[in-house]
């Protein structure tokens, strides 16, 4: 366990518009995809199980759809989500979530046994889904359906049934799960039941539009990126004890990559502009380059200079940052001159 000061982090939303049948859930997911990707459907995939409702909305662009056919088992919609996953999708809509439920619900009833044991077969399955919503590297927009909710008032002796709202078709506490909830009336208003982003709560009713997205984009882009972190990872505590006074590179065929020149750019800038071309450079290349690396400066260079490795040798470049870290620690060597973690 490690206590660490708070930071806000650039996110992925995860969302959520309920309302009933006719309200415009669909097409006001489009119009919140079309804003988060800033206007670039091909971006926006549709998982649908609502029998061809999402393509009646062709014209706003050339967004994917995923026909999703029963059963709507959590498993289905897992393999949808990562199908959409592995396309590049920037955003997946769920259109709509409740007919999961209605398929666990169905599942439930034709257990045998215990009725309320029985749960314990269901909830996992639930869960897996929701994690699987919460945890995707991409902006998720779910729908659920909504009907009338009932509760049972005494009156007179007798229990009554009495209207008191709607209700999302979808296990009790699910909204909880999500960043921002949009609640969408018949007339196609909509107003935030739950908001973490600070953007609509306590607003007044509006409509969806293009704008929306964009606003909850901006949101999303606000704080540092899980790119950030990995810069930091492999950044040198004190650049100055590893400086390598000849800067020449050791990374064999490897064009040459000044590590001075890496961490002289401006810090509004992405990356660095070396003095040769090394846009032909190999993955393979690159991890031979790290195991060629004698000092934190070189490495963190390295890394600057590469950033559509930087996921994939992430392990390879830690490690060698790791090593090279110990390599240059008085305390790791003994009264003898011999090596403590040879």
């Amino acid at each position: 366990m490690q206590l660490r000061q708070s930071e806000r982090k650039q996110a992925k939303i995860k969302m959520a518009l309920q309302g009933s049948a006719g309200s415009g859930k669909t097409y006001s997911s489009l119009l919140l995809a079309k804003g988060i990707t800033g206007g670039n459907l091909s971006k926006v995939a549709v998982i649908d199980t609502e029998y061809g409702s999402a393509d009646l909305y062709a014209h706003l662009g050339n967004y994917n759809v995923l026909s999703l056919a029963p059963p709507f088992t959590p498993e289905n919609y897992i393999k949808a989500i990562d199908l959409c996953e592995s396309e590049g999708m920037e955003v997946i809509i769920l259109d709509s979530i409740s007919h999961c439920w209605d398929e666990l619900l169905d599942f439930h009833s034709k257990l045998a046994g215990n009725s309320f044991t029985n749960w314990a077969k269901v909830t996992p399955r639930q869960k897996s889904f929701v994690d699987k919503i919460l945890q995707t590297d991409a902006h998720v927009i779910a729908t659920m359906r909504t009907k009338q909710d009932y509760v049972l008032n005494q009156k007179d002796g007798k229990f009554i049934p009495e209207k008191v709202g709607l209700k999302s078709v979808q296990r009790d506490g699910l909204d909880y799960e999500f960043t921002l909830v949009f609640d969408v009336d018949i007339k196609h208003f909509a107003v935030s039941s739950k908001d973490r982003t600070g953007l609509f709560m306590g607003k007044p009713e509006f409509i969806i539009s293009e704008n929306t997205g964009k606003e909850i984009l901006d949101w999303c882009s606000t704080g540092t990126s899980g790119l950030d972190e990995q810069k930091e990872a492999i950044t040198p505590q004190n650049p100055a004890t590893n400086q390598n006074p000849n800067p020449t590179s050791r990374n064999g065929n490897l064009p040459q990559i000044d590590p001075q020149e890496a961490f002289e750019c401006p810090e509004n800038e992405e990356s660095f502009a070396p003095s040769q071309d090394l846009s032909e450079t190999t993955e393979k290349e690159v991890f031979e380059a790290i195991g060629k690396c004698n000092t934190v400066q070189e490495l963190y260079a390295l890394y600057k200079q590469f950033p559509q490795f930087q996921q994939s040798l992430k392990v390879d470049f830690e490690a060698k940052k790791s090593l090279l870290i110990n390599l240059t620690n008085p305390k790791n060597f003994s009264q003898n001159g011999k090596s403590r973690i040879q």
